[in-house]
């Protein structure tokens, strides 16, 4: 069988990746008070012996008032920098894997609760609970408090702070940072219109909608290193009528491009409860392919990816330069393991685990 594209190597921005296969950022919910834990090193550790390209580090909140949950990870003060710093430290005693770091603001869906206790959102005056703030005073759903509408001093404070955590990632030597502006959390509420009613020059038209993203983009830009790749992932569409929609996501993207974004991550949905999306495998994979035929930087498909010969064709007809994994490499760690030796293809393995290779699989390991 030729060589697998799924297993040739990419280049994005200054950072060269093995394989298209990149490992998508995933919540833990483990950290204390943003600070990350033990758990974390146990998961980002056995992650970043899976043979993927990349791994990707869960939202990091740039505010404390910008986590999902009490338990999410932070990104906004030295005790969180610090956490971090030895976790990463100790992940690369035994992994050379690139790590990318997501940054993320939650917007009006902040103050709820960890998954498996509800997920809802909690009140104000719990003690695990805070004042959500969003583009508008419109909660993400009927029960919710509304959140605070934001103010041009508030945007600006926002707007350091994700300079400030991405000052911090470079000092950990993070490789590479990923603006989170999907899933109905703080960017992506400004982009769509279904959750930014504003009527300043940051709401209206979709210029208008775009122009703080795309200020935070900037200013995390011009933080990080040069070289270091910049990248943003987008929810391409609300699954809404009259919400965000891919033309409108495509008018985004390309606006990133002209900015100096080294890769889009095409995601989408998150933002209105009412959603209806048609969810199967490679379900998301058009919206990929609709913004890579508008961009020249690498795009990444995500959702539902779930099968090696799947992951292949998604790379190998161009729907997209790069497959994200997620709750796959959950289920499964060694997926880009076994997906090379369905292939044909070649991973890096840990020297320890080199004894593992199935003689009927003499070649799947790089030597």
């Amino acid at each position: 069988m030729a060589q697998p594209v799924l297993f040739t190597p990419l280049k994005v921005g200054g950072l060269e990746l093995d394989n298209r296969i990149v490992i998508a950022p995933m919540c833990q919910y483990s950290a204390e008070h943003g600070q990350m834990t033990d758990w974390h090193l146990i998961h980002l550790g056995q992650l970043a012996l899976s043979g993927a390209a990349l791994l990707t580090i869960e939202a990091a909140a740039v505010v404390p008032e910008g986590r999902i949950t009490h338990a999410d990870v932070g990104l906004y003060d030295d005790a969180c920098e610090t956490a971090m710093g030895r976790v990463l430290e100790s992940v690369r005693r035994w992994s050379d894997m690139p790590i990318a770091i997501q940054l993320a603001h939650a917007g009006r869906k902040a103050s709820s609760n960890v998954p498996w206790l509800g997920g809802g959102q909690i009140a104000p005056d719990d003690a695990n609970g805070w004042q959500a703030e969003a583009p508008s005073a419109i909660p993400f759903a009927a029960s919710h408090v509304s959140p605070t509408a934001l103010g041009k001093d508030r945007l600006g404070i926002i707007r350091d702070a994700f300079v400030d955590a991405a000052k911090r990632a470079a000092r950990i030597g993070i490789d590479a940072v990923q603006i989170h502006a999907a899933h109905g959390y703080l960017l992506h509420e400004f982009l769509s219109p279904l959750s930014n009613r504003r009527t300043d020059e940051y709401g209206g038209s979709v210029e208008n909608r775009m122009r703080f993203p795309l200020e935070v983009f900037d200013a995390v830009r011009a933080a990080f290193p040069a070289g270091k790749p910049v990248t943003v992932r987008v929810s391409a569409t609300d699954w809404m009528a009259d919400g965000l929609d891919l033309e409108q996501t495509i008018a985004f993207a390309k606006a990133l491009e002209a900015r100096g974004c080294d890769a889009i991550h095409v995601s989408s949905g998150g933002l209105h409860p009412d959603q209806r999306i048609p969810v199967s495998p490679s379900y998301q994979v058009p919206l990929a392919r609709a913004v890579k035929a508008a961009v020249g930087v690498p795009v990444v498909a995500v959702g539902l990816i779930t099968e090696p010969a799947q992951a292949e064709a998604i790379v190998a007809t161009g729907d997209a330069d790069l497959v994200g994994l997620a709750r796959t490499v959950l289920y499964d760690p060694r997926w880009p393991w076994h997906a090379a030796a369905a292939l044909g293809g070649q991973v890096k393995a840990a020297n320890q685990y080199l004894r593992s290779q199935p003689s009927q699989f003499k070649t799947l390991f790089k030597s």
